[in-house]
């Protein structure tokens, strides 16, 4: 049981840390939106694939250095081109919503781009947390993680002295 427990407060642990980078890149994603909009005669919706791209890279660089920071690094390219085409998925998924929103539904004043952008977010956050967790930032393989416990073992037991001979007298 208490593997179990210690399971959960791990996956809770990745969640939070997953929520305060993604909650960091929402702000980003929404800011960059709304100074976007602001500043420019853009379109929203390419005004909104701006401040995606923006917070994908703002992302990309919190998962990797915070929230799984203790996953294989070995292959960067390969996580990198992942993370790439899970974001542009999320993308999709974000801005699609946008688009029928604004141009289905003509729903496009300052509060409505605000609100399917946001929900846009939320939808594409749930296909990227499991996107990223499965495929990009993967565990270490448990041989990897058993071999890299054991030469640590190897290596601390090592600077005690050598180990006893069977039959042997310790102590």
């Amino acid at each position: 049981m208490a593997h179990g427990s210690s399971g959960l407060r791990r996956a809770v642990r990745e969640l939070a840390k997953f929520g305060a980078v993604g909650g960091a890149g929402l702000l980003v994603n929404l800011g960059v939106f709304n100074l976007v909009r602001h500043l420019t005669d853009l379109q929203v919706v390419r005004a909104s694939v701006i401040a995606t791209v923006v917070a994908i890279v703002f992302n990309y660089v919190g998962f990797r250095y915070f929230t799984y920071r203790d996953r294989d690094k070995s292959g960067r390219t390969k996580e990198l081109t992942l993370f790439l085409l899970f974001s542009a998925v999320g993308l999709v998924i974000e801005n699609g919503l946008l688009f029928a929103a604004t141009y289905g539904f003509g729903w496009d004043s300052p509060i409505q781009s605000n609100v399917f952008k946001f929900v846009g977010i939320g939808i594409a956050t749930l296909f990227r947390f499991w996107s990223y967790r499965t495929w990009v930032f993967r565990t270490l393989p448990a041989e990897e993680a058993v071999a890299g416990a054991e030469s640590f073992l190897t290596v601390t037991g090592q600077s005690r002295g050598p180990e006893p001979r069977a039959g042997q007298r310790v102590g």
